[in-house]
């Protein structure tokens, strides 16, 4: 209960201590204008790159050098670990990645974080990039309003940079000002003990920003105005590198499992980093001290500090690498998936929304599971079992042998598991259309399509059981034939369906496949039409059963045909192949 009013007790904290001390100003607003500055560049690089760093991360993860140096790329491309951490686990919760892909990628993103402190110390200290940040605003809101999906996102990042520069500038005055009323670096005089507090301050702040990049910035500023002692800063950065995982933590507490593990591997990860480097803390900073005369900059301690968070990161990662295999095993025997219903969704998890690729991914996967259990129903629909008609080679002989059951009822199977996952499916869809692409906005569209179509198939397929149910138990021999023969084209039709899927992953076998199954049971409605004519006729069945057997016929059609129509968009990705099968369709 009292956890909606943390944010009131944030803000009225806020309040407090601006009216404590009203030099706090100038720092807590360069705070927030490099928070927003860091949350323009990420937006700005998803629209600027178009998904290219998602399909970095996405094809480089198959061995743990690339997947780490893919990691590293991206994050000190977009200046965000934390879109890095997002991105990973969303691709995991879709699973378009592998926990030792996504792993390798949190290595790669920690030694990444480490480029923000070297852009800080380098040329937010040594250059007055309060000027430079006005020019990247004025452009950066220009051209934030192009047309161009490239050139917004260019704005946009020009946007956060100035934000970020000025934020920089602003958070400088405020610890000149500061200083002259409250002394940080007073803690120092506390020992082991002051470092001790100096890590737990690094964590909150790390915490509490939700940016590894905005904490470097503060400690590294904070250093450069006398606010605290070189050796503060280091403990503050070893805090600041534990405190990073917090965002990884909170991006997986609504994932899956595979999602919880990174989680739980980035703060191991930078736990094991914190107590080498405790441990042999004289040795490094002395390397530290040694790397830094030898390019010139050992005077200059914002440097350094960039450099110790670089060796730190590097340190964790050489002593987690060996040791990979055996903590995968043991984080696999962590958070266990629970199993959950049929009309649950299983991939469609919260923080893949807002990447495309995997948002995209994970509508495919759960449509897939839409279409089998559909498969499954269609097939019990029928009365027969799923993995009968898998197995059986004599279909006719299946269907002959085959007992009509009249307690399944295929609409209650719609009511129950159906229609909820296809609720949740368009629900989905919908919300993660937002900072789509065009060509992502079609393949999303199509999807919704595909899943339509299953709808459709099962609809046609729950007027179709009513009668399969009446006139498969009639005393009339020729209208239960014509049931059964009703029945044995569905199952045929489900059992191709089944072998097709096996070709996944090879397009244009599948859409060989899919045209193969189209031409085969498109000329089944007519061949029943001129058999109705035949058995009416010669009056073997009255005008009832001709009727209910025509429509019933047509019913079947549709069920065969939208089904075949919903495989070729799930298992066809090539979206020139699948534009193929549509206009083979249309003809």
């Amino acid at each position: 209960m009292f956890k909606k009013y943390y944010y009131y007790l944030f803000l009225f904290s806020l309040g407090c201590i601006l009216f404590y001390n009203p030099d706090y100003k100038l720092i807590i607003v360069g705070i927030a204008l490099f928070l927003i500055g860091m949350n323009f560049t990420e937006d700005g690089f998803r629209l600027f790159s178009g998904g290219l760093l998602e399909k970095v991360i996405h094809l480089s993860t198959r061995s743990l050098p690339k997947s780490i140096f893919s990691g590293f790329l991206a994050t000190s491309f977009m200046q965000s670990s934390s879109l890095a951490s997002i991105i990973v686990i969303s691709f995991l919760s879709a699973e378009l990645i592998t926990l030792n892909g996504a792993l390798g990628v949190m290595l790669g993103s920690n030694i990444g974080s480490t480029t923000t402190a070297w852009i800080v110390s380098y040329f937010g200290l040594k250059l007055d990039i309060a000027s430079f940040s006005m020019p990247m605003l004025i452009f950066g809101v220009a051209l934030s309003f192009a047309k161009e999906r490239g050139l917004q996102g260019f704005g946009k990042v020009l946007l956060g940079l100035g934000f970020i520069f000025l934020g920089i500038a602003y958070a400088k005055d405020g610890f000149v000002h500061l200083q002259e009323s409250f002394d940080l670096s007073s803690i120092s005089s506390f020992g082991y003990f002051g470092s001790f507090l100096y890590v737990l301050l690094g964590i909150m702040i790390a915490a509490l920003l939700r940016s590894s990049g905005a904490s470097m910035a503060l400690i590294i500023t904070a250093l450069a105005t006398g606010q605290i002692l070189y050796i503060s800063a280091i403990w503050l950065t070893v805090g600041a590198n534990i405190g990073r995982s917090v965002t990884t933590i909170i991006g997986a507490l609504s994932s899956t499992s595979d999602g919880k593990r990174v989680a739980l591997a980035h703060l191991v990860f930078n736990l094991i980093a914190a107590f080498f480097v405790t441990m042999f803390f004289v040795q490094i900073l002395s390397f530290v001290d040694f790397t830094a005369q030898k390019v010139g900059f050992l005077e200059d301690e914002s440097i350094k500090i960039a450099l110790f968070h670089t060796t730190f990161n590097l340190i964790g990662v050489t002593l987690f690498v060996p040791f990979m295999p055996l903590f995968i095993t043991y984080l696999n025997k962590c958070f266990i998936k629970v199993q959950k219903s049929e009309n649950e969704p299983i991939y469609l998890e919260e923080v893949s929304l807002h990447i495309p690729e995997a948002a995209i991914q994970a509508l495919r996967k759960e449509i897939k599971r839409l279409f089998e259990i559909s498969l499954e129903s269609i097939s019990n629909a029928i009365f027969l079992n799923i993995d009968e008609i898998k197995d059986e080679k004599n279909l006719q002989n299946l269907i002959a042998k085959s007992k009509i059951m009249s307690s399944y009822s295929i609409e209650e199977a719609y009511h129950k598991k159906i229609k909820p996952l296809y609720s949740e499916i368009i629900f989905f869809a919908t919300l993660s259309q937002e900072n789509m692409s065009k060509v992502d906005l079609k393949h999303v569209y199509d999807l919704k399509l595909a899943a339509r179509e299953i709808i459709e198939a099962i609809k046609n397929m729950r007027e179709l059981q009513k009668n399969i149910k009446v006139f498969s138990k009639s005393k009339n021999a020729h209208i239960k034939q014509e049931y059964n023969n009703i029945r044995l084209d569905i199952a045929r039709a489900l059992n191709a369906v089944i072998e097709m899927v096996k070709h996944e992953g090879d397009d244009i076998d599948v859409l060989s496949s899919i045209e193969l199954l189209k031409e085969s049971f498109a000329g089944l409605a007519s061949v029943k039409d001129s058999r109705v004519d035949l058995l009416i006729r010669e009056n073997r069945i009255d005008s009832r059963m001709a009727t209910s057997l025509m429509n019933d016929s047509l019913f079947a059609h549709n069920v065969t045909q939208k089904l075949l129509q919903a495989a070729t968009i799930i298992w066809i990705e090539d979206k020139n192949l699948r534009s193929l099968g549509e206009e083979n369709e249309d003809r």
